[in-house]
């Protein structure tokens, strides 16, 4: 009789593992969706006006400031914000994949592909 109610257990763990799944899934493509837009914002404030190393600099100071707890905004996490945005701003196919894929794996495809196409390879 144990082992059958283990088998209908089976199937509310795979309930809560596959909403739990699914959770990540959603956080991870709108924690991607913040890089891009992060991105796109200085990729647009830098490009349109004088921004440069010093307002960047800044930027690191205030999110420091206003969110201490969040992680990758230092010059080095913004920088690479920017470039992954307009990497990607432009390919229509690409775009929307990257969200698919972890900052982790989006990182390591920008840092360790030349092209494009090896880019579009990987992801």
């Amino acid at each position: 009789m144990e082992n059958n109610l283990d088998t209908n257990f089976d199937e509310i763990i795979n309930m809560i593992e596959t909403r739990r799944n699914n959770a990540y899934r959603k956080v991870n493509e709108e924690l991607i969706g913040l890089y891009w837009d992060f991105g796109k914002y200085i990729s647009e404030k830098v490009n349109d006006s004088n921004w440069g190393d010093k307002i960047v600099d800044k930027l690191v100071e205030f999110m420091k400031r206003e969110y201490p707890t969040m992680t990758g905004f230092n010059r080095a996490g913004i920088y690479r914000m920017k470039q992954f945005y307009e990497t990607y701003k432009d390919n229509e196919i690409v775009a929307p994949l990257v969200r698919q894929i972890s900052w982790t794996h989006n990182v390591m495809i920008l840092g360790a592909t030349n092209s494009i196409e090896e880019k579009e390879f990987y992801i």
